[in-house]
């Protein structure tokens, strides 16, 4: 009798310790997602065409480019370039041009005020200044055009970031620095890129 108890003594020990197992594994897929590793999403928004900024760049329809910079990476490998654009209307829009970078669970697109630290030093830099959340990124991959809000001052954000909500880390970042006067800028096509 003593033997049978201790048979179901143990056995159901080992029926809770498993399904502890299973809600600790269930609760870390859920919060970790590591599946989105080997997940691309593709986006192929069409860039403006632009002057630079300070050109003659004020004709009807014509974006002007303000500033340019490309990414460093932090927590995950990541490529491309951040080009500010100032719209004929006043308004401003951020172009990411070529982007490379994981998929991550809540990855946002911040304007910044802090400066870009390359480097494993530079994966925390964000979230220690003022910034502004412009939007969930797209995609991990690709061309993409997000619109600033009304009143967006440039001066004010001279960094773009990639910022990872859950884990509160950088994927990468760009300084945006002013472009020369009389520098042209096309969106590669598509064909352009392979």
């Amino acid at each position: 009798m003593i033997r049978t108890d201790r048979k179901r003594s143990r056995r159901r020990l080992y029926l809770i310790l498993g399904g502890l197992g299973l809600v600790i594994l269930a609760a870390g897929l859920a919060i970790f997602q590591p599946w989105l590793l080997w997940v691309d999403n593709d986006v192929h928004d069409e860039l403006p065409t632009a002057s630079a900024g300070g050109s003659s760049g004020r004709q009807a329809g014509t974006a002007t480019l303000i500033s340019r910079g490309t990414f460093v990476s932090h927590e995950h490998e990541t490529a491309g370039t951040a080009s500010l654009y100032r719209l004929p209307d006043g308004r401003y829009q951020l172009a990411l041009a070529g982007l490379r970078t994981t998929t991550g669970p809540d990855v946002r697109v911040w304007m910044s005020a802090g400066p870009v630290v390359e480097g494993k030093a530079g994966w925390h830099t964000a979230e220690k200044h003022r910034h502004l959340d412009v939007a969930p990124i797209k995609g991990n991959r690709g061309d993409q055009l997000y619109n600033l809000p009304k009143g967006f001052d440039p001066a004010r954000w001279p960094t773009v970031d990639l910022w990872c909500v859950r884990f509160s880390v950088s994927f990468g970042a760009a300084a945006l620095k002013p472009v020369s006067c009389c520098l042209l800028y096309t969106s590669p096509s598509p064909r352009d890129r392979q």
